[in-house]
């Protein structure tokens, strides 16, 4: 099919949700992949963080095909390798002591909620189920996740939401200080505020949170749901900051780019969900699974190193090209300032010239496959900087 065929058939058969820029991708190898027209683009967006070791990994792809001539699938009413060599490999790499599989960043946030609430009302009782997240948070679509995403422009159109859930300013300790009661549970953040704006807490807040979280017996949750899985330079984000946290929501990256989603619960929170209290049908999918363990056998202390390297040689280029005002993140995932142009611009005219960038507020974003090579990264730089001086 031609470039106007899909496009027609999404207008007629597709909900509208999204916005979409013009770009049918057929195949992708790598860090680069190439339209229904034949056009080549170099890739830093990784499906918005999903494509860790970029498109079609050969040792992801023989995981997948491997586990699919096996067996595609069996309810989680029994038991399948792929699933268990998983959960221990996550919990090794992690620190932390069990896992919950799901198929998405929205639905292991819920799982996170879920157990936070039961974990307050077991131990404090009925009135300790609200969970302190932070304003210009975001932790997915669904109802829960929704809720406790503290964006007015994501909520409004769907409220009212759903109770038990504090809002505090981010990089504020006494304002998060006020918020804490007796019926907090939880506390909830990302160490990089991804979707709004590549907006880093600092390390003495993340530090000062879960020193409350301790002494007040609440849980720290620590959403890596973009964070995770190598992207910034530690297989969690929380490793740069030395934190222990008791729950871990995790997805995009995991895969390497089928659906999956993980709970990680540490030793405070683990025994938390028992039989009955929550459960999915496609959650540690043995093919989704196979393919996960190709994408963490990647994740070496030698690989982390690179990406970190990676990262802080992209900032380093773009903090110096026109109109750049400041650069955010850490490692693969930066959020570039611009003044004198909007990141749209920049973005649509990127993509003309052969690069895929993101946006994320008012910036420019970078997810670039973890595994995207030097040359790479210079040829996608070398665009993005005509397209700064031309625009």
């Amino acid at each position: 099919m031609n470039f106007t065929e899909i496009t027609a058939l999404y207008d007629e058969y597709i909900c509208g949700t999204y916005s979409r820029f013009p770009l049918a991708v057929e195949r992708g190898k790598g860090a680069r992949c190439t339209d229904v027209n034949g056009k080549e683009y170099i890739d830093f967006s990784a499906g918005i963080g999903v494509n860790s070791l970029g498109f079609s990994s050969d040792a992801w792809v023989e995981a997948v095909t491997g586990q699919a001539q096996k067996l595609n699938h069996v309810s989680n009413l029994y038991y399948t390798e792929p699933q268990a060599l998983l959960a221990k490999k996550l919990c090794d790499k992690s620190g932390m002591k069990k896992v919950f599989f799901c198929n998405s960043g929205a639905e292991a946030n819920e799982g996170a909620i879920k157990a936070a609430r039961k974990y307050g009302i077991d131990r404090k009782g009925a009135q300790a189920y609200e969970i302190i997240t932070l304003d210009k948070s975001f932790h997915g679509r669904t109802f829960g996740a929704l809720s406790a995403t503290a964006q007015p422009v994501f909520q409004e159109p769907f409220g009212p939401m759903l109770p038990g859930f504090v809002y505090a300013a981010p990089n504020d300790i006494s304002d998060l200080k006020a918020k804490v009661s007796a019926n907090t549970c939880a506390i909830m953040l990302e160490s990089v505020q991804g979707e709004s704006g590549v907006l880093n807490l600092n390390e003495a807040y993340l530090q000062a949170v879960a020193e409350i979280c301790g002494e007040q017996d609440i849980l720290l949750i620590l959403d890596e749901v973009q964070t995770g899985i190598g992207r910034t330079g530690k297989f969690f984000s929380y490793m740069h900051f030395g934190l222990t946290p008791d729950i871990v929501s995790a997805a995009k990256g995991i895969g390497g780019g089928l659906p999956l989603g993980a709970v990680l619960f540490g030793e405070k929170a683990k025994d938390v969900l028992g039989p009955g209290t929550h459960g999915t049908t496609y959650g540690g999918n043995p093919i989704v699974c196979a393919g996960s363990l190709a994408v963490l056998e990647q994740m070496t202390d030698g690989f982390m190193l690179e990406v970190a390297e990676k990262g802080a040689a992209i900032a380093e280029q773009v903090s110096t090209m026109p109109h750049v005002t400041g650069v955010s993140g850490l490692g693969m995932m930066l959020g570039i300032s611009v003044e004198g142009i909007d990141a749209p611009t920049v973005v649509s005219h990127c993509l003309e010239k052969g690069l895929i960038v993101l946006t994320a507020k008012e910036k420019v974003r970078f997810l670039p496959p973890l595994t995207i090579t030097m040359e790479e990264i210079k040829t996608g730089l070398d665009i993005f900087e005509s397209v700064l001086k031309e625009v």
